[in-house]
């Protein structure tokens, strides 16, 4: 639905959720699922979803890779199995240390942070601080004076997302350009086609050789060579 290569990321991604999943005993996510249920038991608390959508996210960060990064990626993923302990989550939530690991990311695919994490920080600070304005009390008439209210606003982020937040915070932001999606570059569009062309050549020769050999064999059986033989007899008397 969203391109072979977003799907395929989408399925590497799913395989790491799974690998934390198992050994943690719990599903990433869960501090979003936990505000989603508070949310409800608040008196007219609306509660919305503010990241940018998946879709748009992946397209742009397959965009920016090159396509051994896409492979090292690929394969980084496909093969993960380090151990994860209860102890690594609480030890990412000091600061140095996930300084450090962010660090880390942008050092090996400083693209993939740039849409993952950074222009994400950009957008999750955008949808706050729309949030957060404040709430226009209805009028009696056009005379009255109007009257504002503070917005109370919870935003649940991840870990990661927290400094480039604050760090956003008082920018002037417009989300336009980073929800765009950038057409697939000539290298990307060769990948594809030699890919597509690869698939239906090994289709197409394997259904020759299967028909072929199917061919043999029919014409091998005994019941098939008499049937000839009197056919071409025929026509002779």
């Amino acid at each position: 639905q969203n391109g072979l290569m977003s799907g395929l990321m989408q399925m590497l991604l799913l395989k790491v959720s799974a690998h934390i999943t198992e050994q943690l005993g719990m599903a990433p996510g869960g501090e979003f699922r936990e505000a989603f249920k508070e949310a409800s038991k608040v008196p007219f608390c609306k509660f919305h979803l503010g990241d940018r959508p998946i879709p748009v996210t992946f397209k742009r960060a397959i965009a920016a890779l090159s396509f051994w990064q896409k492979v090292k990626l690929a394969w980084g993923l496909c093969f993960l199995s380090d151990p994860i302990s209860k102890d690594d989550v609480e030890k990412c939530k000091q600061k140095d240390l996930l300084e450090q690991m962010m660090a880390e990311m942008i050092g090996e695919f400083p693209d993939l942070h740039r849409t993952i994490v950074s222009e994400r920080d950009i957008y999750l600070t955008y949808m706050l601080k729309q949030a957060a304005k404040q709430i226009e009390l209805p009028r009696a008439s056009e005379n009255e004076p109007r009257k504002y209210i503070p917005a109370v606003v919870v935003g649940v982020v991840g870990m990661g997302h927290v400094p480039g937040i604050e760090k956003n915070w008082n920018s002037d932001l417009k989300i336009q350009e980073i929800m765009s999606v950038p057409p697939p570059s000539a290298s990307s569009k060769i990948f594809k086609f030699v890919l597509k062309a690869t698939v239906f050549g090994l289709l197409g020769y394997g259904c020759y050789r299967i028909g072929h050999r199917t061919v043999q064999f029919v014409l091998s059986m005994p019941a098939t060579q008499s049937y000839l033989q009197r056919l071409t007899e025929g026509p002779q008397q």
